[in-house]
Formats: C-alpha cells, sequence, structure tokens
C-alpha cells in the first residue's frame, strides 16, 4: 500500500537543518549517493553495510519514517548513512543545502508515488523545476536513476529529465563500465514486491552531460 503524503503541504516550508558532511560521515570524501523518497531506510541501511566505500544521503517526506531510521543508525551506529526529512525540493534548493548537490556523484528516484489523478500531477516528484536545480548544480558526469513500476509514471519522469538538455540517457553496457553505488544490485522493498508479484518494472538511467 502508497501512503501518499502532500509534498505541496506548508507542513515542509520549514527546512531542517542539514549538516556538513564531516559531521554526518566517518569519512566526509567518499562517494556520495542519494537516494530522494527512501522510505523507511531498508534499501539505504543494506547499502551502506555492504559498501563501505560510500556515502548514503537518504530524504524521505515522511516524518515517523525518518525519525526511526536516525535512531536505527544510531544503535548500529553506521558511519556512512545520513537521513533527512522534508520535501527534497525545498531541502535541495535551500541554499545552505546546495553543498549535496555539488558533490553528490548519483541519485537515485525508486518507485516514488505516482499521483494517478491528473489533477495531482503536480505532486508527483520528478518535475521539470526540480530537474532544472539537479542540472545546474551536478557534476559533469553524475548519474540520475529511475525506477517504477507504473508505466504512466515512467513516460512522465523519462519526458521530464530528457527535457532538460543536460541530461542524455545510458544504456546498461555503459554503467557497467562505471564504479556503482549499488555493486550487489539490493532491491527496495517495493521492487521486490513488484518482482515477487510478477509486475513490470521501468527504469532508466541519465547521465550530466
Amino acid at each position: 500500500m502508497r501512503q501518499h503524503v502532500n509534498p505541496l503541504s506548508k507542513n515542509f516550508d520549514e527546512i531542517e537543518r542539514i549538516p556538513p558532511f564531516i559531521e554526518m560521515f566517518n569519512d566526509s570524501k567518499l562517494n556520495l549517493h542519494l537516494d530522494i523518497g527512501c522510505a523507511s531506510g531498508d534499501y539505504l541501511f543494506e547499502l551502506a553495510l555492504e559498501n563501505t566505500n560510500w556515502n548514503y544521503i537518504g530524504i524521505e517526506i515522511r516524518e515517523r519514517l525518518v525519525k526511526k531510521a536516525k535512531l536505527k543508525v544510531q544503535d548500529k551506529k553506521i558511519k556512512n548513512l545520513y537521513f533527512a526529512f522534508g520535501n527534497a525540493y525545498n531541502i535541495l534548493n535551500n541554499f545552505n543545502n546546495k553543498f549535496i548537490l555539488k558533490n553528490v556523484k548519483s541519485i537515485s528516484f525508486n518507485f516514488p508515488d505516482p499521483w494517478f489523478k491528473k489533477r495531482h500531477y503536480k505532486r508527483r516528484l520528478i518535475q521539470p523545476e526540480f530537474i532544472n536545480i539537479l542540472s545546474k548544480l551536478m557534476q559533469k558526469g553524475s548519474l540520475i536513476f529511475i525506477k517504477t513500476d507504473v508505466k504512466d509514471l515512467f513516460e512522465n519522469m523519462d519526458c521530464t529529465i530528457l527535457g532538460n538538455i543536460n541530461f542524455q540517457k545510458i544504456d546498461d553496457r555503459y554503467f557497467n563500465n562505471l564504479e556503482s553505488f549499488n555493486p550487489n544490485k539490493v532491491q527496495t522493498n517495493r521492487e521486490k514486491y513488484a518482482v515477487s508479484n510478477e509486475l513490470s518494472i521501468f527504469k532508466r538511467i541519465y547521465i550530466k552531460i
């Protein structure tokens, strides 16, 4: 079951402080991956524990899930993982937080809320304004990953990203020659559900040019 939260609510206008990398991570110089809409963070916990040569940040709009994830990070003493609560657009568009996108090597959007009704399309995470921010701040050669089990949403995200001249799609053959944030191909909970129920999964990788 998808649990929707309206990202356009004024409740998300106030942005929590995001600390510098040296406060987030044991080694602030490692490659950085950002997962937007990370839910409870199970996917990132598995990645961080298996792939200690990367740092990970998860952004999630449901505060309850972020609080539980932060407590879990402390309990397990994981030094390469950080969670932030709020609307990703507001967080990353904030002047004080632009250092995140300037240093990120890859970003993933895994099974974001589809917002099926046309009048709710404006609530979808990937919007032209958001992609424009990413295109301005991400370094050349950095990557965006999208994955969903909703074909209409995939087509909408794909069209929006490719509508920005600073991104182009790449195929898996090219990607396999790159250092990956997910070398063991860890699956999100939603992906596991889709696979077990034989649902189609649509995915694509884009590179900042």
